[in-house]
């Protein structure tokens, strides 16, 4: 494996965790909010299917999406034959997997830095006449923004380190869904040992970073 190749698997993972964790996020933000700060019918089922990719092994995943999102599928078929828009084994297919391996965490994250916001000051800025929008905007989120940055690092991670739901979805397509998981197991398989331990370690040094910021933000208490 080149240098060249490697800095294109690099560049394809990060750019693809990025992009997944940044299209997933107002949704996670939404229903975060919502988990932790209302009670309405059908709580618990939202909560336990959003929680489903983190107990289901990774391939189970991939597979159900594949079958929504192949030619075939209802979700892919549709879109391929109306609009030509392909999803299953292209770079689009990977940022989906990785965004749907990453939302459960991200949700969790962001839903306790919401319910460590107290009460009482959403409650005072209420008082003085502000709606939710407002009391959301510069109240609740300026008071999560350690916790939330912290899930951003988290999920990003995350991403980083996803393999079986990305291979089943995306395979394994040289400079187009080869991320860095994907590469070290192919280099391994083929016997390129010594390119998969450089590839290993950018993704350790990658991980020890995101996770070590995110650390450090869920362990300092936020000042109002």
């Amino acid at each position: 494996m080149t240098n060249g190749e490697m800095l294109q698997t690099i560049w394809l993972t990060l750019w693809s965790s990025a992009l997944a964790v940044l299209l997933i996020f107002p949704a996670t933000v939404c229903l975060a909010w919502l988990m932790a700060r209302k009670q309405w019918p059908g709580k618990t089922l939202v909560d336990t299917l959003v929680s489903l990719p983190l107990v289901l092994p990774p391939v189970a995943t991939g597979l159900v999406l594949l079958k929504m999102l192949g030619r075939r599928g209802p979700l892919g078929g549709w879109l391929y034959h109306n609009w030509g828009f392909e999803i299953a084994f292209t770079s689009k297919a990977v940022v989906i997997a990785l965004g749907i391996m990453s939302f459960p965490l991200l949700v969790r994250s962001l839903r306790t830095a919401f319910e460590e916001v107290p009460v009482r000051l959403e409650g005072i800025a209420r008082t003085l006449g502000h709606g939710p929008a407002y009391v959301f905007f510069t109240v609740s989120l300026p008071l999560a923004k350690r916790g939330i940055i912290a899930g951003i690092a988290l999920a990003f991670a995350r991403a980083m380190g996803e393999f079986g739901a990305t291979i089943m979805v995306a395979g394994m397509i040289a400079g187009e869904t080869n991320t860095l998981s994907l590469s070290i197991y192919q280099l391994v398989q083929t016997g390129h040992d010594q390119d998969a331990i450089k590839l290993l370690a950018v993704s350790v040094m990658i991980a020890f970073m995101a996770l070590a910021i995110s650390n450090k933000l869920s362990n300092r208490k936020a000042r109002p």
